[in-house]
């Protein structure tokens, strides 16, 4: 849906009490209080179906590496537009952060991929790649890799953090990183330092949404020396994080880019290097 607002769609505010028979006569698609034209769906189904037939396209790749390149598209028709800033994953692009999509399958983009896959579209996203990768990125700030390039090979030195707005799949996918450098690939390691939830999901009903730093210290996916400044908030992330970004903007100068999307190469080496040692291979 972040792709709508880059390439010119509308949404708009509307009522949770309108009749959702009413709204769908209408063509009309509802997101909670969010409206939008089922046009709009439609139109940006085309523009992903168009971009996707690129010669770029034509194999398996990351999500990462989807996004980066549909990043570039959406950018430029923000610029064509007139417009500025109402992408997420335009900036992205522009700014060399790499995206990840827990279950790309599952949503409108994943639906068009397959669309084109029936037409003989080559394009296929690699979840290897994805789990590797994201895990490398891990691995590499633990290492103390990101204070500058020549410190790459320090064994320790560095700090992992999450920020975790609500839940789900894509909670799990960013905490599995640890479980994966650990348990899976047998690398020594003790879980991420700092963890920041907001969310309104209750830990009493068993979800993943509502899971707790603490339960995540006994998957090996929190360090249980940082437990004591974990911090969860119950409030909605639509209030959450506008007072946070800022906080965090009045309060810090801006650092230099990671750029870590240009890095992945780099980052895997490290994370193969060191399974390389691993008693687990």
């Amino acid at each position: 849906h972040d792709t709508h607002f880059g390439i010119g769609l509308s949404l708009h505010q509307g009522s949770t009490a309108i009749s959702d028979i009413v709204l769908r006569g209408e063509e009309v698609v509802r997101i909670y209080d969010i409206f939008f034209d089922y046009s709009v769906l439609l139109d940006t189904d085309a523009f992903f179906r168009r971009v996707i037939e690129g010669e770029e396209f034509q194999r398996p790749m990351s999500t990462a590496e989807f996004h980066n390149l549909c990043g570039k598209y959406v950018l430029e028709r923000e610029r064509k537009l007139g417009l500025e800033n109402k992408s997420f994953l335009a900036a992205a692009y522009e700014l060399g952060v790499p995206l990840y999509t827990s279950s790309p399958g599952d949503s409108s983009i994943g639906m068009n991929v397959a669309a084109k896959a029936l037409q003989g579209n080559r394009l296929a996203f690699d979840p290897s790649a994805d789990v590797s990768e994201t895990a490398a990125i891990v691995l590499a700030a633990k290492r103390g890799a990101f204070h500058g390039r020549g410190d790459r090979g320090k064994k320790h030195g560095g700090k992992s953090a999450v920020f975790i707005l609500g839940g789900g799949s894509p909670k799990n996918f960013m905490l599995q990183t640890e479980p994966q450098i650990q348990e899976v690939l047998g690398i020594d390691e003790r879980g991420h330092d700092y963890f920041l939830q907001v969310t309104d999901a209750r830990p009493d009903t068993g979800g993943l949404s509502g899971a707790t730093p603490g339960e995540a210290v006994s998957w090996g996916k929190v360090d249980p020396d940082r437990l004591p400044d974990a911090v969860v908030c119950y409030v909605d992330s639509t209030v959450a994080l506008p007072v946070i970004t800022a906080y965090a903007l009045a309060r810090h100068e801006a650092r230099e880019l990671k750029r870590l999307y240009e890095r992945r190469g780099e980052l895997m080496d490290l994370l193969r290097e060191e399974y390389d040692k691993s008693e687990r291979r």
